[in-house]
This record gives structure tokens, C-alpha cells and sequence, in this order.
């Protein structure tokens, strides 16, 4: 029985990243021999089990074969006689087809240090094309790797486009789809896994809302770089500056400019009234891929009432309790501290625009914070009752933010 260490703990130990996640493969191993020596298992599919003092994924080697279309259309044979090179075989980039022996040797029969050091994105075979989950795990590690220089290998961005074209991705159940989109736009460049869906045209097929967006223009004036759809890309890495690994925070920057999308041509390149005609596609996009209520209700707020935040020194102090109400803002304050790092990162995601200051966020935290201070006790104890202490409650808060406003201005 032979332990290796595999895929990106070893992609990422090259790398010089820390490594997060360690996963093994042991050759010439059955499943009754990881149980004796008190390995638990945990795979469904194919055998994994999680060593009993690390807690560490281990797997047996294992071969696959296509039996049909989609993500679950594979049969999977794992016994004594599976190879190393075998099992590595099957993985999706050569970057994560190496391993490490248990005395250090390097084993890299795909040559994924040389892709490495050319800072490439190559699949390991043509056996690529199977399984369509693989077109998006290269789309989210190009907005991973996309800071260290890495691009996608022309070979591998053609067998993507082949797969598009072939229907393959039609088959992507929603789970999997948000599951990677999720992960990519926590990363630390998430325009890159745009870009990569869009040259590879399955962007169209599984994000048309934002597909959509290309194209479209904006007045310079506002918006120097013109083409929707690359504002939402610096939009998108703006928002990974500004809060780093908050996927919610990433989904409303994705989707807080569709409405541009249904801008009538004799209008453009003014986009009037477009924070409200975004609600439907969003929602659309939201219900095909089942996003969780955390984000899409945010999403939502945020596509709405960006504008408002863009503009709050020019708001009526009514208006500012009523956005601050519709965020439930007063009793989570966290919920705020997100619509405003969504709605910093679309201000500052414009050509020339990167390191604006943002002092409306200043100003509708501190407006958060003085509404909350008023306590409905008072009116409680004038003997006020029902609706009546809501009223006076509401009026209170926005005479504060009232008093807040002429001492900023």
C-alpha cells in the first residue's frame, strides 16, 4: 500500500501558498484494509474515508468511465490494481494532476510544474470533455490564479467551446452550476471566470442576464469604460478588493446592473430607471439557479436601491429610514455593512475610478446608528398606544437623521 498527497495540496505547496485542504490517494489498497486500520469511510459514489486521527481525506485509486450525459454520467472502478498515473489521469487540469510521494518525489506524468512555471490552464486528456463541470472549475480557477498571471491553455479553451457547442453544459444541473459560481466569485479575481465562460460561449447558455450586458453602452461621462458588461467584470473585482472572500457581497455586484440589458437602443447610452427593471431577470436567474434567499434578497436590494445609495446626501431624511428599514438595517447592521460594500464596489468599479472615496457609506452608517438610538420608551411612557407609537417612533428617527444631514452638510 502506497500513500500519495494529490492535486492542489500539491499544486498549491509548488505555488508557495499555504495549503488548505490535504487530500490523499493510496494505491494497492481495498476498502476492507483502510477499515482495519481504523479509517472511517465517507464516499457514496467511490471509496473515501477520513483518517482517524487527521480527519484528512483518502482515497482509493480510481478509474472512470462515461455512461452517460451530465455530471453523474460516470462509473467509477477502484481495486488494487488502479495506478497512480491511472487515478491522476482522470482529473481535470494538469496542475492538479500531480502527487507527492510519501519520501517528497514529485510524481507528474502530465507535466503540470512545467504548466505551472507557463502559468497555463491545460486539461489532462480529451477525456476533458465528459464531464461539463470541468468548463466551469477552469472558469473559477482562472478568477483564483488570474492574479499570479495564469490564462487558458488555446488547446483547452477549444475543447470548452467544443463541449458548448456540443450541448454538454446543457446538462448542468443548478446545484452544480451556483455551487461553482459561489466559489468563484469569492476568489481573488472573479472577472477572469466571466471572461473564460464568455470566450468559451457558455456564458450565454447558463448566465444569459449577464451575457446580455456586453455591448451595451453607458455615458462616458459616468462610466469611461463604456461597455456594460466591463464595468460589471471591474465592478466584480472591485467588490473582491473590498470585502475579499464574501460571495454575497460578489453575487450583487454580478447582478446589480441587468436592467441595463433592457435599456430600449433610442435610449442608450442613458439607462433610465434601470435599478427597477433588473428585478425581473435577476429574479429569473435567481429561481434557475436556486441561489439561497441570502443572497438573491440582497441582490435584490442592491440592484434596487443602488442608486439611492450612490445619491444619499441628496435624499430626503425619509427616504433614508426607508432604505435603511427595507434593509432591516436597524435591527442588522451587518446587512448594511454589505448593501454598502456592494454599492462601494459598483462606484468605484469604473475606468479611473478605482480610489474614489465613497463618504456616502460614512454617511448612511452613521444614519443607521442615530435612528437606532431612538427608543420607543419615551412615547411608551406619554401613555401612547398601537400604531400611534410607531408613528411617533418613525417621526423621531427621521428628525434625527434630519439633525444628522444639516451637520454634514
Amino acid at each position: 500500500m502506497h500513500i500519495y498527497l494529490v492535486g492542489g495540496a500539491v499544486r498549491d505547496k509548488l505555488l508557495g501558498k499555504p495549503l488548505v485542504d490535504r487530500d490523499h490517494v493510496i494505491v494497492g489498497a481495498r476498502p476492507e484494509d483502510l477499515l482495519a486500520k481504523g479509517y472511517r469511510p465517507v464516499g457514496k459514489d467511490f471509496p473515501v474515508f477520513l483518517h482517524p486521527q487527521t480527519g484528512e481525506e483518502y482515497a482509493l485509486a480510481r478509474t472512470e468511465r462515461k455512461t452517460g450525459r451530465g455530471y453523474h454520467g460516470f462509473a467509477f472502478h477502484a481495486d488494487p490494481t488502479v495506478t497512480l498515473e491511472e487515478d491522476l489521469a482522470r482529473r481535470d487540469l494538469t496542475i492538479n494532476a500531480m502527487a507527492e510521494a510519501e519520501d517528497g518525489a514529485l510524481v507528474d506524468p502530465f507535466n503540470g510544474a512545467r504548466d505551472l512555471e507557463q502559468r497555463l490552464l491545460r486539461h489532462v486528456s480529451a477525456a476533458f470533455v465528459e464531464d461539463p463541470v470541468r468548463l466551469l472549475r477552469v472558469a473559477r480557477f482562472a478568477a483564483r490564479f488570474a492574479p499570479l498571471g495564469f490564462s487558458v491553455a488555446p488547446d483547452t479553451m477549444a475543447l470548452m467551446q467544443q463541449m458548448v457547442r456540443d450541448g454538454e453544459i446543457d446538462h448542468l444541473v443548478p446545484e452544480r452550476v451556483w455551487q461553482e459560481t459561489r466559489k468563484a466569485l469569492a476568489e481573488a479575481q472573479p472577472s477572469a471566470f466571466l471572461r473564460v465562460l464568455r470566450e468559451s460561449g457558455a456564458l450565454a447558455v447558463l448566465f444569459p442576464e449577464i451575457d446580455a450586458l456586453y455591448g451595451v453602452p453607458q455615458r462616458a461621462e459616468f462610466h469611461p469604460e463604456i461597455d456594460t458588461g466591463v464595468h460589471v467584470e471591474m465592478v466584480l473585482d472591485m467588490a473582491a478588493r473590498i470585502a475579499p472572500g464574501n460571495d454575497v457581497v460578489g453575487f450583487c455586484a454580478l447582478t446589480h446592473d441587468l436592467g441595463k440589458a433592457l435599456t430600449p437602443a433610442d435610449a442608450l447610452p442613458r439607462h433610465i430607471g434601470h435599478e427597477h427593471a433588473g428585478v425581473a431577470p435577476l429574479r429569473r436567474l435567481v429561481a434557475r439557479l436556486r441561489v439561497p434567499t441570502e443572497h438573491a434578497t440582497l441582490a435584490e436590494q442592491v440592484c434596487r436601491e443602488h442608486l439611492n445609495a450612490h445619491r444619499a446626501f441628496e435624499l430626503k431624511p425619509a427616504t433614508v429610514l426607508r432604505l435603511l428599514s427595507s434593509l432591516d438595517a436597524l435591527r442588522r447592521p451587518e446587512r448594511l455593512a454589505l448593501f454598502l460594500a456592494a454599492c462601494e464596489a459598483d462606484k468605484r468599479g469604473r475606468l479611473g475610478h478605482a480610489d474614489d472615496a465613497y463618504p456616502q457609506a460614512t454617511y448612511l452608517r452613521r444614519a443607521r446608528d442615530t435612528a437606532a438610538a431612538v427608543s420607543s420608551e419615551p412615547f411608551i411612557a406619554q401613555g401612547l398606544q398601537g400604531p400611534a407609537i410607531g408613528e411617533a417612533l418613525t417621526a423621531a428617527r427621521i428628525a434625527a437623521i434630519a439633525s444628522l444631514s444639516r451637520a454634514e452638510s
